[in-house]
């Protein structure tokens, strides 16, 4: 199965409030202190007054916080909220050969160049590359429903009409929604939250835009991979 390690290092402490979108209190044995916030989603349903938290800390480094908040524990399973943690498991799992769906391709590339932007990842083979990929960390689930995006989100949008734009001009396309906690049944996109991403993530799989969701087992020592869940678009 395949898994990245967390931070051997993690603080338990319970969530007090979140100052803004990148900064929350946390209680650490009755010292408060601030932790970074790794996400620009919302999270409403799991940052809440109470809620038990992991946090990573920072020593000898300049920065407004010596804390990085990485789980949240939310109806007994731990949440991974680190919005950058799913492309580094993509990465991995490519490389480990973990998803059948691009065992085809040799070649991986981060941040690859695409139009006037960049797209997550580049695959390829034989010094070619043909495939773009865009990877999205989803947190929000509600009764085995898991939802993306959790706040408006004119960025994910936009990724998804660049993939449509390489579909067309004859590159393979794909989104993966890693779903980082266990509980995710199945996923489809948040039309209340966010209608257009919605309406964009439909089109592009009528484009031929292929839509994936994996879902995670995460706690405090690792997240891994459990595997795919259904999309209902």
């Amino acid at each position: 199965m395949c898994y990245l390690s967390l931070p051997q290092e993690l603080i338990e402490g319970t969530f007090i409030e979140r100052k803004n979108r990148f900064m929350a209190l946390v209680d650490l044995a009755g010292r408060e202190v601030a932790a970074h916030v790794p996400s620009t989603g919302r999270m409403r349903e799991l940052l809440v007054p109470g809620a038990i938290v992991y946090l990573k800390p920072f020593s000898g480094v300049t920065r407004r916080t010596k804390f990085t908040l990485l789980l949240v524990k939310h109806n007994g399973i731990l949440v991974s909220i680190d919005s950058l943690l799913p492309n580094r498991l993509f990465h991995h799992i490519i490389k480990k050969g973990a998803l059948p769906e691009f065992n085809e391709f040799t070649l991986l590339r981060r941040e690859f160049p695409y139009r006037d932007g960049r797209i997550d990842f580049g695959l390829g083979s034989d010094d070619h590359y043909q495939c773009l990929v865009e990877v999205k960390s989803v947190t929000l689930v509600e009764k085995g429903e898991a939802r993306f995006p959790d706040a408006p989100s004119k960025r994910g949008t936009r990724h998804l009409k660049e993939l449509s734009l390489a579909r067309n001009e004859g590159f393979r396309a794909a989104v993966i929604f890693i779903v980082q906690r266990e509980d995710g049944v199945y996923f489809q996109p948040n039309d209340i939250c966010d209608p257009a991403f919605g309406q964009a993530l439909r089109t592009a799989k009528n484009n031929g835009v292929e839509v994936y969701a994996l879902s995670c087992k995460v706690n405090t020592q690792e997240i891994k991979l459990k595997g795919h869940i259904p999309v209902k678009l």
